[in-house]
């Protein structure tokens, strides 16, 4: 409570001893301001302050005042929690509340009835009288809630469902609302009884408002007493709500069987039809009574539960329906459950064997529903191989069980055997298969003799029933060619080898014959996929490579595509431990040269182990140049591996001249390109490592280029030079210019090196070292010059310092120009 206004009187002088000069601490000095000791005290219920004006009393209000203070500011809200709390003895400060607290309880509960009925009358009277209809859902939304939980918490339905209700009925929004308010109290289990009237009138509501699953989930909540069942049941049926229908039967009138009936024949035509049903209750109505439990919740008394099921098994063996045409096939029952859904139909009388331990009756039952699904499913084709094999995989769990009951006639199984390995019948191969394997796997396998039934699983070309078959025999080896036959499972014939020879839990004699198995199928696992197979002779068969390639020797692809895998390093396969024979690797490039050339440059790059010699023979037999070249560089003749690239620059150079502008002629020229650029790399690694006059040895030999004039080749021919001028001294280079031409003139490829060689070394003491040329060979250069077309102004510039440098070392030197 804020109580400014009474102005309270401090002892502000008091503690700061302004008496004796303020000798007091800052603390106390500071506590001082707010220091109200024999301001405020209390007496009997009563608080008294003292202020500097006046003296106030202030006196706590009674519980009753407390709650009429908010209705008077009509907080009815706040003032229904407050009087729950008082309820529940939460409050605080509760005053006017006297004896136990059952009578306390009760006079609050009763302030809260005229709270709440009050709250309803003015809810009424506040509704907006115009506007959209969402104003006044809103409206009531956000009080309607409110009573309705009141009055559920205080355990007045009497209330509720009278008083408040009719005055809500008043208006139809509000009990539209109210209705609805009703809903998650009614699945919750909250609220079971409802008056017949306003169930009536909650089921209307959801149907006009089309809201049928939510009504369904109500009725099935709701206890029985308070429907009107034959409403109900025609609601039900109207509206297709199954499970509130049953519900009705079963929990009003002890009925079990009836809505069964209702609902076979609205499922068994369509069925019949050959059409497919979904999200029907008969399996699990059925399941829930055979277990002893209430569809769709709760569960069936206890001395019902022996009576209801003999008469769903009753039902289920009847001969004939009750209403059934004359035409109808016998035991229609079982017969549309089985067309429904084979597998849940069946998983559901499983589940009811269970409990058929010590009844006589039920384990009679038990007999007789076998022999009927024998006789339903086996004497009738309108049953798929997957059905079939349902009904023998469930028989095959049942007779396999300890202390089993049910008795099958063998030649039964026989049947279902040849019926599902007819070689006749090709449909549905992979569904027959499967259907097999599964009553196998279910313990059907005792009911057949294994040699007739491997017999049938290969004749069928059922490979994973002949797998199943020779596992259990431990002929793991005959399981390979299970795998290879099988055109779906080929490729796992490979994991299946490796799994056997790495893993443990096999004996070394089972081990080595899937080996040997494997070793024979070889070719056969080539052919399937050569990098899973390189991979499987890697880890399992590293001794017998040479072996194995020599066998394949008439399959040279094969070789081919084995000896491609090896050399190639592959994930999972440790190549230190792969050594390949020399001459199986000069095999393998032998026929990678056949096959793939333009691989065997970069293979040889990657490759370790082979001979440089015999392979440099098996490459330049082939004719591929640049693999030669790079073998003989590896080798140490680099002299020879320049000679190689130069002989395959000057082919194509000779193939360019003949071609005459022809349509190869770019191609070509990208192609000289390529092998020059590859011709330059080859010198400059190699050229700090040899003397001078092997670098001069390499310059000899380089290519004269035929009409080098051709726009394409003069950048060709400046790229020599500026790779040349690094490493040969330029009085070699300009002797090598001046011996490419004639005796009689020096053409314009030379003036253009020339002029090159100048630009080149411009500016630098290099170009002094050009006077080690002889005077004869700088006369025909000077000479020459005038007789030839006009210069470029580029060779004019670069020429006139060389000129001036050359004729002054000339001088020097004593040499005499003509």
């Amino acid at each position: 409570i804020e109580i400014p206004e009474v102005q309270l009187v401090y002892n502000s002088s008091h503690f700061k001893s302004l008496a004796t000069g303020g000798n007091v601490s800052e603390a106390l000095a500071l506590v001082g301001e707010k220091a109200c000791y024999q301001s405020i005290s209390s007496c009997g219920g009563q608080i008294f302050y003292l202020g500097t004006k006046s003296v106030h009393v202030m006196t706590l209000r009674s519980w009753r005042e407390r709650i009429d203070h908010l209705l008077k500011q009509e907080r009815l809200t706040d003032a229904l929690a407050l009087a729950w709390s008082f309820y529940e003895g939460k409050a605080k400060a509760v005053v006017g509340l006297s004896g136990d607290t059952s009578k306390r309880k009760a006079v609050i509960a009763d302030r809260m009835v005229e709270i709440l009925l009050h709250y309803a009358d003015r809810t009424l009277k506040k509704c907006p009288d115009q506007g959209k209809i969402q104003v006044m859902e809103q409206h009531f939304q956000d009080v309607v809630p409110v009573i309705v939980d009141y009055c559920l918490l205080l355990q007045r339905t009497d209330l509720l469902f009278n008083q408040i209700y009719d005055k809500m009925s008043e208006n139809s929004v509000a009990k539209g609302i109210f209705l609805e308010c009703l809903e998650p109290y009614i699945l919750s289990d909250k609220l079971m009884g409802i008056t017949a009237q306003v169930m009536k009138d909650l089921l209307l509501h959801f149907q006009d408002k089309n809201r049928l699953e939510n009504m369904e989930a109500c009725i099935v909540h709701m206890d029985i007493t308070s429907l009107d069942i034959q409403q109900v049941v025609l609601l039900c049926w109207e509206n297709h709500l199954y499970d509130a229908m049953i519900y009705v039967y079963n929990s009003g009138m002890n009925d079990f069987i009836s809505p069964m009936e209702k609902l076979f024949k609205v499922i068994a035509p369509p069925l019949n039809a050959g059409k497919s049903l979904t999200g029907t209750v008969l399996l699990p109505l059925k399941d829930c009574c055979l277990a002893g439990r209430a569809y769709p919740l709760g569960d069936i008394p206890e001395d019902l539960v022996p009576l209801v099921k003999n008469q769903i098994f009753e039902f289920l063996i009847r001969l004939h329906s009750t209403e059934g045409s004359v035409d109808e096939e016998v035991y229609p029952h079982i017969r549309t459950l089985l067309h429904f859904d084979t597998r849940e139909f069946l998983n559901v009388l499983a589940l009811t064997f269970e409990d058929f331990k010590n009844d006589k009756q039920a384990v009679e039952y038990q007999q007789r529903i076998v022999d009927i699904l024998l006789k339903v499913m086996v004497e009738n084709s309108d049953f798929t191989p997957s059905q079939v094999g349902c009904l023998f995989t469930f028989l095959a769990r049942q007779l396999a069980k300890p202390n089993n009951t049910l008795f099958v006639n063998r030649t039964l199984f026989d049947q279902v055997l040849e019926f599902l390995c007819s070689p006749d019948d090709d449909s549905r191969h992979s569904e027959r298969q499967q259907v097999l394997l599964e009553l196998l796997q279910a313990g059907g396998i005792v009911q057949f003799e294994e040699s007739r039934l491997i017999q049938m699983a290969e004749k069928a070309e059922f490979y994973q029933i002949c797998e199943f078959m020779y596992e259990r025999e431990l002929r793991y080896d005959k399981i390979i060619d299970c795998y290879l036959r099988d055109p779906v499972r080929k490729e796992e014939v490979f994991n299946y080898i490796h799994n056997i020879l790495s893993m443990p839990g096999y004996s070394a004699e089972e081990k080595q014959s899937v080996w040997q198995k494997a070793l024979e199928h070889i070719e056969e696992l080539l052919l399937l996929s050569p990098c899973k197979a390189a991979d499987l002779v890697a880890m399992h068969f590293t001794e017998q490579i040479e072996s194995i390639i020599a066998n394949l020797q008439v399959q040279c692809q094969l070789k081919f595509d084995l000896s491609l895998c090896f050399l190639y390093s592959r994930e999972g396969i440790n190549q230190d431990l792969l050594h390949l024979p020399p001459h199986i690797t000069e095999q393998f490039i032998e026929l990678l040269c056949q096959h793939s050339p333009d691989h065997v440059l970069e293979t040889l790059k990657v490759l370790e182990y082979c001979r440089l010699e015999e392979t440099i023979q098996i490459t330049q037999k082939h004719q591929l140049h640049e693999a030669s070249s790079y073998l003989l560089e590896k080798k140490g003749d680099i002299h020879g591996a320049f000679l190689v690239m130069l002989e395959r620059l000057q082919s194509k150079l000779l193939m360019l001249t003949q071609d005459d502008g022809g349509s190869a002629e770019l191609p070509l020229l990208g192609s000289i390109e390529d092998t020059l650029m590859k011709t330059i790399a080859l010198c400059q690694r190699n050229s700090h490592s040899l003397n001078q006059q092997q670098r001069e040895a390499l310059s000899s030999c380089a290519p004269s280029f035929p009409h080098l004039f051709h726009t394409a080749l003069k950048s060709l021919t400046m790229q020599v030079l500026n790779n040349m001028a690094a490493f040969i001294a330029l009085p070699s280079i300009l002797q090598r210019i001046l011996q490419t031409g004639s005796e009689s003139a020096l053409d314009p490829q030379q003036i253009q090196a020339f002029d090159q060689l100048c630009r080149l070394n411009r500016g630098t003491s290099r170009v002094c070292t050009a006077v080690t040329l002889s005077a004869s060979n700088w006369g025909r250069v000077l000479c020459k010059l005038p007789a030839m077309l006009p210069l470029s102004p580029p060779f004019s510039l670069c020429l006139c310092p060389f000129w001036l440098h050359l004729l002054a070392l000339s001088a020097l030197s004593g040499i005499l120009f003509q």
